[in-house]
């Protein structure tokens, strides 16, 4: 969904839809997909740093999904694949590949109350979103919402045909 809307509907939406609707991308962890959290808080690196690139971040991150998908990590320790993660959002000009990896990285030292779970630097961000989720009944994606409300009729398999004509029936 996420390559269709940024390819086919994000461009049409200022000269076809000026002042009347506005897209907010929220990322939805999904905890049965262990490794996808990697590329949420990846996400959320490139949010603190320059939220501009989040969308051509997301884009790469789409392009090269299979590439983080749990077979393809399973024997790859946590901040291997963190620093896998960072060199793609390093691809991208204006983001500094190191930068982001600052933020991922997890130590091996306890936290300063002693805590052996100490996350990362985008770990309460992290915990934000999930928390606007759980509040607004997203469960699984894609979930689009419309004026608030889970809309149901979208599906993943949407085209930018179907995006075109579902926007038209309901933008006034």
């Amino acid at each position: 969904m996420f390559l269709t809307l940024s390819s086919s509907i994000l461009p049409l939406i200022p000269q076809k839809y000026p002042g009347k609707l506005r897209i907010i991308f929220r990322q939805q962890i999904q905890p049965w997909h262990p490794s996808s959290t990697l590329a949420h808080e990846a996400a959320a690196a490139i949010l603190r740093l320059a939220p501009e690139k989040f969308y051509p971040y997301s884009q790469k991150l789409f392009e090269h999904q299979k590439e983080f998908f749990d077979v393809n990590v399973v024997k790859e320790a946590r901040n291997e694949t963190y620093k896998r993660l960072a060199k793609l959002a390093g691809e991208i000009e204006g983001v500094n590949q190191d930068e982001v990896y600052g933020l991922l990285e997890i130590g091996d030292e306890p936290g300063e109350d002693g805590g052996l779970n100490v996350g990362n630097k985008v770990t309460d961000d992290l915990k934000f979103l999930v928390k606007v989720n759980r509040l607004t009944g997203v469960h699984v994606t894609p979930t689009v919402l419309f004026n608030g409300v889970v809309e149901n009729s979208i599906s993943s398999s949407f085209t930018g045909q179907q995006w075109e004509e579902w926007l038209e029936k309901n933008i006034k």
